[in-house]
């Protein structure tokens, strides 16, 4: 009878010693995501995080979320690059929690992968510090797991999940909201991290190839995909902060599109109408649309159409918050304003995500479009 080789953790496609040199790849760029209340180092089996300054707060809240990037990693495997997608993955946890006029504390990553490539795993590590450091937030910690024979060698996921604080009366949302209110639109980077079936599926249509090069985005097609989503905390807490405005609401243009999360922190019966006249979306939506014959209505609820954010203030304080985004160098502008909500209005985005909030209307076309 022939006794079977011994089995090791290596042969059945799980490599620690490369785990463990990814940490190590890593450390350096750890180290720039970091702020003074981080206790302990890398490579514990939780993050320390000291909340002493919370007991200076009269009733301090603490925030949560988490999130992904979705399948804008497949374009960075297919590629081969890695660099920036942590960034993504940042910006689209972090800036959930400055919604709330949250300030973002600490953020923790999951990175689910086929095979650990070091270099690899240091890369997109690399590129959440990055993030971190942009936000003004500290990665206290992370996991990588390697899951062979679920994943392919190649292949990788990643998730996020991140920690703030805020003052119970300083809460944002759509209590805040009033009638005569303005909608301030912040620009977005590009495609950010949402749509993206639809946009590989549309490039796949096209038969375009990744690397190309691309006149109306003035570089090749991957660049213009793989640009980073803008990570507007630090500048939204400034905004907050700033003496003579008054946020009363805010909302990260993700999944569902600009008029649906919008909706989503007005209060029932207000009613904000968005002029699509307003601003030109960059060429990439337009290209997006064409390259899919994408009707607009489902262009819209899919991709943030180059709106990222949404500040909902006084209309009296709209361009004293204008001049604070410019300096900060985001173009900002105002999409349209809140009013009463009229019972038999007609199409109208409201109930989004499950939530009973306010309504919102698109209305005219964008100055350089002309499809339906």
């Amino acid at each position: 009878m022939n006794r079977p080789s011994p089995l090791t953790y290596a042969e059945s496609g799980v490599d620690v010693e490369a785990g463990d040199q990814a940490v190590e790849l890593m450390k350096q760029a750890v180290a720039q995501a970091q702020r003074p209340e981080v206790l302990g180092g890398l490579g514990g089996f939780a993050g320390m995080f000291d909340a002493t300054a919370l007991q200076g707060m009269t009733r301090p809240v603490l925030v949560t979320s988490t999130d992904g990037v979705g399948t804008k990693v497949a374009i960075a495997q297919a590629l081969d690059r890695h660099e920036s997608i942590g960034i993504d993955l940042v910006g689209m946890v972090v800036d959930h929690i400055v919604v709330c006029g949250a300030e973002p504390l600490f953020m923790t990553d999951y990175i689910a992968c086929g095979q650990v490539v070091p270099e690899r795993i240091a890369e997109i590590v690399g590129g959440i510090a990055r993030g971190c450091e942009l936000a003004g937030v500290a990665l206290v910690g992370g996991e990588t797991a390697e899951h062979p024979g679920l994943l392919e060698a190649d292949e990788y996921d990643l998730a996020g999940a991140a920690t703030g604080v805020v003052e119970h009366g300083f809460i944002l949302g759509p209590d805040r909201v009033r009638e005569g209110d303005v909608v301030l639109a912040l620009a977005s980077s590009g495609l950010h991290s949402n749509g993206f079936s639809l946009v590989r599926r549309a490039v796949s249509t096209a038969g375009l190839a990744w690397e190309q090069h691309v006149e109306d985005f003035g570089r090749t097609l991957a660049e213009e995909m793989l640009e980073p989503t803008r990570i507007y905390a630090r500048l939204l807490l400034d905004l907050i902060a700033a003496d003579g405005i008054d946020v009363h609401a805010l909302s990260h243009v993700t999944g569902g599109g600009l008029a649906a999360n919008l909706a989503r922190v007005l209060p029932p019966g207000l009613l904000a109408t968005v002029d699509r006249g307003t601003w030109t979306p960059p060429p990439v939506f337009d290209a997006v649309q064409q390259w899919g014959q994408v009707p607009r209505s489902d262009l819209e609820r899919t991709l943030n159409m180059g709106v990222g954010f949404v500040v909902v203030l006084p209309a009296d304080q709209a361009d004293r918050a204008n001049r604070h985004c410019r300096r900060s160098g985001v173009q900002a502008w105002v999409l349209g304003g809140v009013e009463r909500l009229d019972p038999s209005a007609v199409d109208v985005v409201q109930g989004a995500k499950g939530i009973d909030g306010g309504a919102v209307r698109m209305v005219g076309g964008h100055r350089s479009w002309s499809r339906p």
